[in-house]
């Protein structure tokens, strides 16, 4: 059939005052993430953090808006099925020259299912798959910045071309001793070229913004030298004089996927074009997806538009079904996976057992809050979604069964598109990386035996990192609550991450105190707790019982975490805190560091 022609103003106008409205959004996004470099610049941490939190509420609010001027300017709820048609039609001619397509997309699919009240799994007037390709997308305005800056230094001037990309970057807050660090920086680099020969291609490429986040900026680039390709980061930081310096030299993907970590808080990284960054980041980190890429830009609704875009896909080349998640189960999340795909899902129950003090909204708003709050490598990014449609038959039934016990109120099973196959419809959804559950990790060492030299390192590494995890927590004000080892988990790099967030609360909220001395011998025989215990009341003195039963474990964490288990501890850092410091939490090891490296 010959294509309709397009026809109704109307259509036209919706389209273009969708894509204004998301212009508008991505213009303050994009001044909010520039300001990072000033708030950098002046070391005003405290700004920096708020800004991050505040950032990530942009996105709703601007679909408000559009919503609302849709609503008033076009009745734009009331119109004709075959308008909308139109409009989307409409809506990808205007993204023809656009720097942001992708982003547009899904502001479309935002605005369309609000205001259509369709979910966007069942919705033929959205973008299920990109319309507009990003592919060689550059900015070409004259004075536009490109993506990537290309260097082409020889080993004798490899230093001053290392000098001229820190310059590039114009920081207003000259360096403490820039040769020092550019010494460090070419030391660094020779110990990975040590008797290779540079090829006619030798060459650095820089990412033209730096990445900005809490107290720390990152420069991103890497190597080029014949066939290989060699990813790097540097991190620059502000010393006690507020005079700049290179801290340490990150190389290879696996360092940079800790800087680009879904358990840490998102950048701040000036970008006109952000399907080129994540082009570039891709070639440096091949195995992390692009959804996780650009959560990490803080483009946290195109990392959820390109997850279940990669889950749908995953779902037609998979067979197995979904299930209960191994471990423990839960008292106030009922969690699920697909053994063949690398995440999980948790939903919120409908009743928790009387020791669980909650309600629906107020664990909505501890997830909220971790998304918020600069995660330092020890909580899992979340991804929240509504009305998530799967296949029934790819769910067991025992998985359908335990959801109609304990979450009934999330569950709907229906044939909503009217294709004759039934679906599965969870109302209210958050989708975490999978990790192995701590208390798993540490009993498969048990059952290998504390004599088998891998077990032994096994379970002490993840018992050092398990008491770091916490003071890493502690540095960032959040008390884990429950900090049983079921509620952490192991990533793929070994590293101890947070994941059960019903309970957390800001340290600077709580009141560490001691156990009382027992009054009489009464009490102190008692099996129930005598004392009064108030709401925030922490008690770090009975952690020990729950945590430390095993013997091995014990004397392992007793060796270097003893201080979990006082009082001063957890006092002292609320008392800073109060008093508006700002801990470092670095996303890489200690003796990266070339101070300590060179120290040592």
């Amino acid at each position: 059939m010959f294509p309709q022609r397009l026809e109704s103003p109307d259509a036209y106008n919706i389209a273009k005052a969708m894509r204004d409205g998301f212009d508008r959004h991505y213009r303050l996004f994009r001044t909010e993430s520039a300001r990072a470099k000033h708030r950098f610049e002046t070391a005003d941490w405290h700004d920096q953090q708020r800004a991050q939190r505040e950032r990530i509420e942009f996105y709703d609010l601007r679909v408000k808006e559009c919503v609302r001027r849709l609503e008033k300017e076009f009745a734009a709820g009331k119109q004709p099925m075959e308008l909308w048609h139109e409009v989307k039609l409409h809506y990808i001619g205007l993204l023809v020259e656009h720097h942001q397509p992708e982003l547009a997309e899904t502001f479309f699919n935002s605005v369309t299912t609000k205001i259509l009240h369709r979910t966007h799994f069942h919705n033929n007037f959205i973008f299920v798959r990109p319309a507009m390709s990003t592919e060689y997308l550059e900015n070409d305005e004259f004075e536009g910045r490109p993506t990537y800056y290309s260097y082409y230094p020889s080993k004798d001037s490899l230093r001053q071309t290392l000098v001229t990309i820190l310059e590039s970057y114009g920081l207003q807050r000259e360096f403490a001793d820039v040769t020092t660090d550019v010494n460090h920086v070419v030391h660094a680099l020779e110990s990975r070229l040590h008797k290779v020969k540079l090829r006619a291609n030798f060459q650095i490429q820089v990412l033209s913004s730096l990445f900005y986040r809490n107290k720390g900026a990152y420069l991103v680039g890497k190597i080029i030298n014949g066939f290989n390709e060699v990813p790097f980061a540097l991190p620059i930081l502000h010393n006690e004089h507020r005079k700049l310096f290179i801290d340490a030299a990150l190389f290879g993907e696996d360092d940079l996927q800790m800087l680009f970590s879904f358990a840490r808080a998102y950048f701040m990284v000036d970008m006109e074009i952000p399907s080129a960054y994540v082009q570039f980041l891709r070639s440096l980190m091949p195995r992390k997806p692009r959804a996780e890429l650009y959560n990490a830009l803080g483009l946290a609704k195109q990392g959820k538009t390109l997850f279940y875009r990669d889950f749908l896909y995953h779902l037609k080349h998979s067979t197995d079904k979904l299930r209960i998640a191994p471990g423990i189960k839960g008292m106030v999340m009922l969690v699920f996976d697909l053994p063949s795909f690398p995440f999980v899902f948790k939903l919120i129950k409908d009743y928790y057992p009387p020791q669980k003090d909650t309600t629906r909204e107020k664990i909505q708003g501890k997830y909220l809050l971790v998304k918020q709050h600069d995660r330092v490598g020890r909580m899992a990014d979340t991804l929240e979604y509504s009305l998530v449609a799967f296949p029934r038959d790819r769910f067991e039934d025992e998985l359908i069964a335990e959801i109609e016990k304990f979450a009934p109120s999330q569950l709907e099973i229906s044939d909503r598109d009217g294709d004759g196959k039934q679906e599965v419809i969870i109302k209210h959804l958050y989708i975490e990386r999978r990790m192995i559950p701590l208390n798993m990790y540490l009993q498969e060492a048990f059952d290998a035996g504390m004599q088998d030299e891998r077990a032994q390192q096994q379970m002490e590494r993840s018992v050092i990192d398990y008491g770091n995890a916490i003071k890493d927590l502690v540095a960032a004000n959040i008390f884990p609550g429950d900090m049983l080892w079921k509620n952490f988990g192991v990533t793929r790099n070994g590293k101890v991450v947070f994941y059960d967030y019903d309970e957390i609360e800001y340290i600077t909220d709580c009141n560490f105190r001691r156990v009382p001395e027992p009054r009489n011998e009464e009490e102190e025989m008692s099996g129930e707790i005598w004392y009064t215990v108030h709401a925030h009341d922490v008690f770090p003195e009975t952690f020990g019982p729950f945590l430390l039963g095993n013997d091995a474990v014990r004397e392992v964490f007793m060796r270097h975490h003893a201080d979990l288990l006082g009082v001063e501890f957890w006092q002292s850092h609320k008392e800073r805190i109060l008093a508006g410091h700002v801990y470092d939490v670095f996303p890489y090891e200690a003796k990266r560091r070339f101070g300590q490296a060179y120290a040592d």
